[in-house]
């Protein structure tokens, strides 16, 4: 009888990818074991789930990166970001010869539990959580991982193998610099922690890119010396950093950056920090807008159970954790269009047109 593909590929894997790559068929597994696939390795087959099962993944389309959609057509969403991340992982995979599988299929769910209106969106959110259940938080890397564990299909999940899983909660770096090695206990696998590093790639430069579109600065503002080491393009910052995590990191075990390229990275998500990201939570702009509205959501389906759509009503005497759990799960998977329908909805007695978010 004719081998399976599967057992093909897993054997290609063994054969050509480094020492230190994560292989298919020495996965740890699911949380519910399963028959594997005759054509696809376990994280093949990840990557697949959630392209095709997860509502989540066709959402993000909807959702702000940093700029609301509406303002321009050409501007990221939260899905473009997801692609770009992806792009960058496999690039830097295939450079290194680790699992370029595997690090696609966290690059592809890395972002599920994203709230709408971007970090704005989900600072809101947490702080809605803390009012009624002060030991809890938000942070959209858990809820990635809750996602598709327990939301997705119904609340069955999609159970994914143990290293994307891993991968997804471990991703996020948050505002830290990024040392010019990451060796660090976690993530697991090379092929997340090139994941973290795809994800600062492609977010310093659309964010960049895209500021410049919306007219908030001009590359003259970059520092020079960032300019002077990343490049003055796009195309030139992306080449620049990609390339130094390959030829840094070959044979390696773990991901290295050249010290002087990484240095110039965080000085631009400085930069962006100081003239982009701080003054989009000033209280102004429609993405501000946008946080107190998921704030004021949150407070009303907590305080009305009965306008909340995700309980039914024998679920509306549930406590106030578990009532407060739900509705972050709720407003956590809304896209912006969503929310801002659901505001208009509850608090705005006026056509939907003069709903003055995207004023």
């Amino acid at each position: 009888m004719r081998d399976p593909i599967r057992t093909g590929i897993e054997r290609m894997e063994h054969e050509r990818l480094s020492e230190f790559a994560a292989k298919a068929d020495q996965s740890r597994g699911r949380e519910r074991p399963e028959e594997p696939c005759p054509m696809r390795t376990a994280f093949q087959r990840d990557r697949d789930r959630i392209i095709h099962q997860c509502k989540s993944f066709r959402r993000l389309a909807g959702k702000t990166q940093v700029f609301l959609p509406a303002t321009g057509d050409h501007l990221r969403t939260r899905l473009t970001h997801t692609l770009e991340v992806s792009q960058i992982a496999r690039t830097i995979a295939r450079g290194l010869r680790v699992n370029e599988d595997l690090a696609e299929a966290i690059a592809l769910a890395h972002d599920l539990g994203h709230t709408p209106f971007g970090h704005i969106g989900e600072r809101g959110l947490d702080s809605a959580l803390r009012e009624y259940v002060p030991d809890g938080r938000f942070r959209h890397y858990e809820q990635s991982l809750r996602v598709v564990d327990r939301l997705e299909r119904d609340g069955q999940g999609v159970n994914l193998s143990w290293e994307v899983r891993d991968g997804i909660l471990h991703h996020s770096k948050g505002t830290t610099d990024t040392p010019h090695r990451l060796d660090g206990p976690e993530p697991a696998t090379v092929e997340a922690k090139i994941v973290r590093w795809a994800d600062r790639i492609a977010y310093v430069n659309h964010d960049l890119d895209d500021a410049r579109r919306a007219g908030l600065l001009a590359l003259s503002d970059v520092p020079a010396g960032i300019v002077e080491v990343l490049g003055a393009t796009h195309g030139d910052r992306i080449t620049t950093l990609v390339g130094s995590v390959i030829e840094r990191s070959e044979g390696l075990p773990y991901l290295e950056m050249d010290p002087a390229v990484a240095q110039a990275m965080d000085g631009l998500k400085d930069f962006l920090f100081e003239r982009v990201y701080a003054p989009r939570g000033s209280g102004h702009e429609p993405e501000a807008r946008g946080q107190r509205m998921v704030i004021e959501l949150f407070r009303l389906f907590m305080e009305e159970p009965v306008r909340a759509p995700y309980l039914r009503p024998h679920e509306r005497d549930l406590s106030v954790e578990e009532r407060a759990l739900r509705t972050a799960d709720f407003i956590a998977g809304m896209t912006d269009r969503y929310a801002c329908d659901t505001y208009v909805r509850h608090f705005i007695p006026a056509p939907r047109g003069e709903f003055p978010l995207f004023d």
